[in-house]
């Protein structure tokens, strides 16, 4: 059972591909998805995977899932397992065998050589403040490096060197030869190597020079014979580099690259350097905490990669600006889940009940799903006592109250009417017993001469099972804890140069040196409700649900069986993965 596919939303880059189909230019189109793995994806790399792989499913191509692993310090086989394991989790599967950069790292070197022959490359040995001091703004140009009229001869056996391992890290880099009074500072003379004695993770201790990103990502996508190179916009103004890159070397493939808007979700955050400060500094429980923006997060919610993928077709793809308010995201997977989750009655706040006239009451079968009679059904016990919500009752009820009050009737859910005739109380004077009776020709038909209006669910005690249950919330109390960010780098966009080593995976955001670490205060924004752990029961047909096992919770929202510590026959751990309404349209957090 699935939800119904929808229709394909028209954006700018189907545009370009039908038009390049059409003309011939393409016979078929081959995308990619390049990840660094160096840490967890989310929900921005959702949206990269699903427009990627989504991309080639439906015009009959081809998408390579390609590992950028140019950094080895902060690379490693669990991220690029991890990795595949979301990418396979969210419905697509890769061409072929899984590519690495480092796969091409003989053939980038000998590109490497090839631009030097050329002129167009040159070692460089200024330090990296001199580089900086050098490289200008966007205001001044830069000016040429004392070293840049190396010989060719010269260059040669200099970057030859460094491969042999003959100068310390950070002693030397290789350069592009471009333009260093170009108003994009992209193109002055942009560092393509660089000297980094590093264990590689594939490569081992092999190579002690490693590419940079800008260089590495259009020679791999050139190789592996990519026709659309999509990434984000914050990659616009590396273009000119990457088509310069391809330009002079004997490539006969040349990729062409297209920037769509990254996405910012309301109530969260998709920094990888700050997901990271929540991890370390155990404001969360790890990477797959359900309150995360992470794939691992969001499965272990009780997400569905069926809802995300709706969720990615309903956001689509532009050049505008991409602010999503998380309830886009809740409402694609609550409607996924409504077709798809059985129905079962569990309890959060238990007020005991105790039926006086309980002999001769009977049980009934009930349906898992009213509208998916192939989940089959299952036993809805009765019993003398029972448990409600303790919010069903009320003993003095506002107006339109359609719930449980003394002298009060409801229908409980799949059994009999029944009517409060007392209400026990403590010391405290709080309410901790109802006395009830049933009305017993009302199982399973309306009673006669008179409407009861109300329906709430009950549980037997005598067959309910305890249950961890764990109700999540938003991570964040404003809708952009990541604002000031985002301010940062817009207005000092024009001030200093991005760092030497951007990443790019189609969500990865490139940090300029005015994106400081002050501020970090975006923690004093996080929600202290966004986690409430209570002791709660659940009906005894959901005792050996295998963990992922996604349930609605009559009345109360939908669940899911926790994926690291709920235990089929033993520990019950339920994640509320959303409830069933939106209440902070309602100004309800």
């Amino acid at each position: 059972m699935s939800s119904t596919p929808q229709p394909a939303v028209s954006n700018f880059i189907r545009t370009i591909i039908e038009a390049d189909l059409a003309s011939g230019k393409h016979s078929g189109i081959v995308t990619r998805f390049p990840p660094e793995p160096n840490g967890y994806l989310h929900i921005g790399h959702a949206k990269s995977i699903c427009l990627n792989f989504g991309l080639a499913q439906d015009y009959h191509g081809k998408c390579n899932l390609r590992f950028d692993d140019t950094n080895p310090e902060k690379e490693s086989e669990e991220y690029a397992q991890s990795i595949q394991d979301d990418v396979r989790w969210l419905g697509f599967q890769w061409d072929g065998e899984v590519r690495w950069a480092s796969d091409y790292f003989e053939q980038l070197y000998q590109f490497a050589v090839e631009l030097i022959k050329k002129g167009l490359a040159y070692v460089d040995d200024l330090t990296p403040e001199q580089m900086r001091e050098y490289r200008g703004t966007l205001k001044q140009a830069g000016k040429n490096s004392p070293y840049r009229e190396r010989s060719v001869e010269e260059n040669l056996d200099l970057f030859r060197r460094m491969k042999n391992g003959e100068f310390a890290d950070g002693a030397r880099v290789l350069r592009a030869k471009i333009d260093m009074a170009s108003p994009n500072i992209n193109l002055r003379d942009p560092v393509l190597y660089r000297i980094r004695r590093a264990h590689h993770i594939r490569t081992g201790d092999q190579w002690c020079i490693y590419p940079m990103y800008d260089y590495t990502h259009c020679i791999s996508d050139a190789l592996e014979g990519i026709t659309h190179s999509l990434c984000t916009l914050e990659f616009e103004d590396h273009r000119p580099l990457y088509d310069w890159v391809l330009d002079n070397l004997a490539i006969p493939c040349h990729p062409r690259q297209y920037e769509f808007s990254r996405l910012e979700l309301h109530y969260t955050i998709t920094s990888k350097r700050k997901l990271l400060q929540l991890v370390n500094e155990k404001r969360v429980s790890g990477w797959d905490d359900p309150r995360m923006p992470t794939i691992r997060g969001m499965r272990r919610r009780g997400y569905t990669p069926e809802g995300i993928r709706e969720f990615a077709r309903r956001i689509g793809v532009s050049r505008s600006e991409n602010i999503v308010d998380m309830a886009v995201l809740e409402g694609a997977i609550r409607e996924d889940l409504e077709l798809r989750a059985p129905r079962v009655m569990a309890i959060i706040n238990p007020l005991r009940v105790t039926i006086t006239n309980f002999e001769g009451a009977q049980a009934r079968e009930a349906d898992f799903h009213p509208n998916q009679p192939e989940l089959g059904k299952r036993f809805v016990p009765f019993g003398k006592e029972l448990y409600i919500e303790a919010d069903d009752f009320a003993e003095t009820p506002p107006a339109d109250w359609k719930r449980l009050t003394l002298g009060g009737e409801v229908r409980l859910r799949h059994s009999y009417v029944v009517r409060c005739d007392e209400a026990v109380k403590d010391a405290t004077g709080k309410v901790v017993e109802l006395r009830c009776s049933i009305d017993h020709d009302t199982l399973g038909k309306n009673p006669e001469g008179r409407k009861v209006k109300g329906v709430i669910h009950f549980l037997s005690r005598a067959h309910a099972l305890p249950a961890e249950i764990r109700l999540y919330d938003r991570l964040f109390t404003i809708p952009e804890p990541g604002a000031m960010t985002r301010r940062a780098q817009a207005s000092g966009a024009g001030m200093a140069p991005p760092r030497l080593f951007p990443q790019a995976d189609g969500s990865a955001s490139i940090v300029s040196e005015t994106d400081s670490d002050k501020d970090t205060d975006f923690c004093a924004h996080l929600n202290p409700a966004s986690l409430a752990v209570v002791q709660g029961w659940v009906e005894s047909c959901v005792k050996d649900a295998a963990p992922e096992t996604r349930y609605q919770f009559e009345r109360l929202g939908y669940f899911c069986t926790d994926r690291c510590d709920h235990q089929p026959g033993g520990k019950l751990v339920f994640n509320r993965t959303v409830t069933l309404k939106d209440s902070w349209s309602r100004g309800q957090p």
